[in-house]
């Protein structure tokens, strides 16, 4: 069955009891979400909370997507630039999938779903992201149409003697 995408939800105690959740079990899986296993609720929450402060500036925008049974399975943080020069385009950050919906498709399903949202927001042209290397996740934006434009070898330390190269990956909307 197929997610059901919210852009911009109102953000209840659920929604962001949700989003807790979602973000500890997506980290606590291996995902690639600024944590290293393991984490808590409580890790993750002063990183929830600072993306609110930039959703209620009006600096960030959220897609999520629900299941079936309406649980929080997916999400998207779409960061507006409020540099002079780059608000043609726009940040991706934090884009997870649930671990018990991985190999479903929902992935392909939330790219596009932000793809078509931020399609709808005023001159914007294109989208970024960045995205850990090691993992694969390059290849999976790369099969959604996004195209490597930039790399840091080893920017990103997972672990002692663990560095990870910052790549940073693009999607034309026009």
């Amino acid at each position: 069955m197929a997610l059901t995408f919210r852009l911009d939800p109102p953000v209840t105690p659920a929604l962001r009891d949700g989003l807790l959740a979602l973000w500890a079990e997506v980290s606590n899986a291996g995902g690639a979400v600024g944590f290293v296993p393991p984490v808590s609720v409580e890790d993750v929450r002063p990183e929830l909370v600072k993306h609110f402060a930039a959703m209620a500036e009006g600096r960030m925008r959220l897609l999520v997507g629900f299941d079936e049974d309406g649980r929080v399975a997916a999400t998207a943080f779409i960061a507006l630039n409020t540099h002079r020069l780059m608000t043609h385009w726009v940040w991706l950050y934090t884009v997870m999938v649930h671990p018990g919906h991985q190999g479903r498709g929902y992935g392909r399903e939330l790219m596009a779903a932000t793809a078509d949202a931020v399609r709808g927001f005023d001159g914007i042209e294109a989208i970024r992201l960045t995205c850990r290397g090691g993992t694969g996740v390059d290849r999976f934006y790369g099969s959604c149409g996004y195209k490597e434009v930039g790399r840091v070898p080893g920017a990103i330390r997972v672990a002692e003697g663990d560095d990870r190269d910052d790549i940073i990956m693009l999607l034309p909307l026009t």
